[in-house]
């Protein structure tokens, strides 16, 4: 699978699971752009990143542990995608 294609579908995912349906579209979605935090247009908070953890598990086959690990990888879409890519390829 492609990185583009990886990250729209990333981006999909995270607007559905996390009901941002009324606020996002996957084309306003920053690759680069933090998705929690004060700094945060998304402001995605702690539930979301379970939520993400398991849509990375189920749709990836991506396990994301303990919090400090999530935090690290869940920072951007392109801190999600080189996890996902880096895990793969295990």
């Amino acid at each position: 699978m492609e990185l583009d294609d990886i990250k729209l579908q990333l981006k999909q995912l995270i607007i559905t699971e996390c009901d941002k349906e009324d606020d996002f579209s996957p084309e306003d979605i920053i690759d680069s752009e933090p998705l929690f935090g004060s700094k945060s247009r998304i402001n995605l908070d702690s539930l979301d990143a379970l939520q993400l953890s398991l849509v990375l598990k189920q749709h990836f086959g991506i396990k994301v542990e303990g919090s400090k690990e999530t935090r690290k990888h869940l920072q951007s879409i392109d801190t999600i995608v080189d996890f996902i890519v880096k895990e793969q390829a295990k």
